[in-house]
């Protein structure tokens, strides 16, 4: 006992040396992180408080919130407010973002659940068919938007065609076009693009599900159904918000998707889109500037509901 006394008199104990080395060697990531990250989110929201254009980035005037919200009161009498916080087209952009993120998400968790639980059984041929499932996500985003964007042409596009011939539709459809149908054909093929991501992050942890519980369940004779919602989904659920969270964040801040299939479309334009568009086809960059922090505050208040109602474990598991 006095050995140990005098040994942690004399320095610094074992723990606190193996934590002060963990600095060191993370120290290198958070410098980067702070240039590549935090920087330009806090220039970001000082751009949203001045008046700053392309144009005279350097010289702006500081103007406190007036681009998020501003009330003038008119020499009549009347009260006009001002700002992203009372902008239609911000809030119709918000709207599109958060029911595109819901649904999206949605569906992709359905799928990638039922991929992940056919490329987790064993049958022959399976590596090629695990290789295969994630050439969607492989291709990159703009490839794949302008490969759909032939393929919905409402002229000489293949989906029509396959349509009409199957009797399912009488006339060609305007996919891309129309705003019935625009966020639509942004919902299919960005299901059709992501579904192999999350199928992989579920097969992770499916991965992790010892193997005698399935045996032992085969042979007391539990129905497979059975098995699945009382011992599979209940193992592989840190995994699985884990991959909905990862999800949520892109889906979130969609851009490359919706900037080029339906582009200048009032129907499927997000916040990110209409954030760009007034930082550089308007030239109001402080309005779009305050359109993107508000973008960040929006992420931030969902995904931190989303690990408080679902109690998530970002290590991997559960609290």
């Amino acid at each position: 006992m006095t050995d140990q006394v005098m040994a942690q008199a004399s320095g610094p104990s074992l723990q606190q040396r193996r934590q002060r080395a963990a600095f060191w060697f993370l120290a290198p990531m958070l410098v980067a992180l702070f240039f590549v990250a935090a920087w330009p989110l806090l220039r970001t929201i000082w751009f949203s408080m001045t008046d700053a254009t392309l144009s005279n980035l350097y010289d702006a005037e500081w103007i406190g919130f007036g681009n998020y919200l501003q009330v003038r009161e008119l020499s009549s009498g009347r009260t006009v407010y001002r700002g992203t916080l009372v902008d239609p087209d911000w809030w119709n952009a918000v709207w599109n973002t958060v029911r595109f993120s819901f649904a999206s998400v949605f569906f992709e968790t359905i799928f990638g659940l039922i991929v992940a639980l056919v490329m987790n059984a064993e049958f022959k041929g399976r590596s090629i068919v695990r290789a295969a499932i994630l050439i969607p996500w492989a291709i990159p985003t703009i490839v794949s938007a302008k490969m759909w964007g032939w393929m919905l042409n409402d002229q000489f596009g293949i989906i029509n065609d396959i349509l009409l011939n199957l009797g399912l539709i009488d006339q060609k459809i305007a996919w891309t076009a129309s705003p019935e149908t625009a966020m639509t054909a942004v919902l299919i093929v960005d299901v059709w693009k992501t579904t192999p991501f999350m199928a992989l992050l579920i097969l992770a942890g499916l991965q992790m599900v010892p193997r005698d519980i399935y045996e032992a369940a085969r042979i007391d004779g539990i129905n497979p159904v059975k098995v699945f919602f009382k011992v599979t989904l209940p193992l592989i659920k840190p995994a699985l918000m884990v991959a909905v969270i990862f999800r949520l964040l892109d889906a979130l801040r969609i851009f490359d998707l919706v900037y080029v299939l339906t582009p200048n479309s009032s129907a499927t334009k997000t916040m990110s889109v209409i954030s760009r568009e007034n930082m550089i086809d308007f030239d109001k960059f402080a309005y779009g500037a305050a359109q993107s922090t508000l973008l960040f505050a929006i992420i931030a208040v969902f995904v931190s509901l989303y690990i408080w109602i679902g109690r998530v474990d970002l290590s991997g598991g559960r609290d």
